[in-house]
């Protein structure tokens, strides 16, 4: 099935907190001049025009993006916000960059990026943005199973994106089944896996199976702006990191209470910081 399209959501409450933990990684990793890769399994168009006639159905980017928009925000959003702005040179929000476009901004010329999508209208837009771009290669295959072409890459470091739509329930046993054999080809990568609440049952479930896996240090990273109903669609999101940045959960301690008030949408928003996997 290939009916979800990210035009729809794109610049949400969701895509913030997933775009603010990618820049955050990929800002750990250029901390060193040694080259790195980035891999997106679910890339998606790639950019997106907030005034499309998608998002005129939804507007969710009012409750996300938009809200940060004239906000001063804190220092560790400056590279998710400074790109934002790059996209938005008359300061009218306009456009938002997908997490491809976010990473091709944020890596440097000796870092390589590998972008897969299947979607038949996402992908050539996907081609058409990054066109002449020497450090991009995009695949029009399943990404799960391009992870077992690319890994290991020659770099030995990197972030893989794990961002699917979780159109249908087994999505969620195929990211862990992902994740567990990208591991066994890359122990040392980090996995950066997007999640939505919707149902609070199959967050337990990826839960469940994280924590019993035998994985590396793993991070959980979850913030909630609606109450949970189990019947209206996504009240919140998250991101599993396998090997995350060592300073990443501590960013993300002084971070969170700040987005949760500036992204919630009722009194009780929350959030989440859990070691599904104690480092060390």
């Amino acid at each position: 099935m290939l009916s979800y399209r990210h035009s729809f959501h794109a610049g949400n409450h969701a895509d913030v907190l997933k775009h603010t933990v990618q820049s955050l990684i990929l800002g750990s990793l250029k901390a060193k001049d040694k080259a790195f890769v980035y891999v997106d399994t679910h890339a998606g168009a790639g950019a997106y025009d907030l005034a499309s006639k998608e998002m005129e159905k939804t507007g969710e980017y009012l409750d996300g993006i938009q809200r940060l928009w004239q906000q001063d925000c804190p220092a560790a959003l400056d590279a998710y916000i400074a790109v934002v702005k790059k996209l938005n040179p008359s300061g009218e929000l306009r456009h938002y960059p997908g997490s491809p476009l976010l990473a091709a901004e944020l890596c440097r010329s000796q870092d390589r990026l590998q972008l897969s999508e299947l979607h038949p209208a996402d992908f050539p837009r996907l081609e058409s943005l990054f066109r002449g771009d020497r450090r991009i290669q995009i695949h029009k295959v399943d990404g799960y199973a391009n992870l077992k072409a690319l890994l290991p890459p020659i770099e030995r470091r990197g972030v893989i994106l794990i961002d699917p739509p979780y159109e249908l329930h087994h999505e969620y046993s195929d990211v862990v089944n992902g994740v567990m054999d990208g591991l066994k080809r890359w122990g040392t990568g980090t996995f950066a896996i997007w999640y939505p609440v919707v149902q609070r049952t199959d967050v337990s479930f990826l839960e469940r199976k994280f924590s019993a896996a035998g994985l590396p240090s793993t991070l959980q990273i979850e913030l909630n702006v609606l109450p949970e109903n189990n019947r209206f669609g996504m009240t919140g999101s998250g991101m599993i990191v396998v090997n995350p940045p060592w300073k990443l959960a501590s960013t993300m301690d002084d971070l969170l209470p700040w987005l949760a008030t500036a992204l919630g949408q009722y009194a009780d928003a929350n959030y989440r910081l859990n070691w599904l996997v104690s480092e060390g």
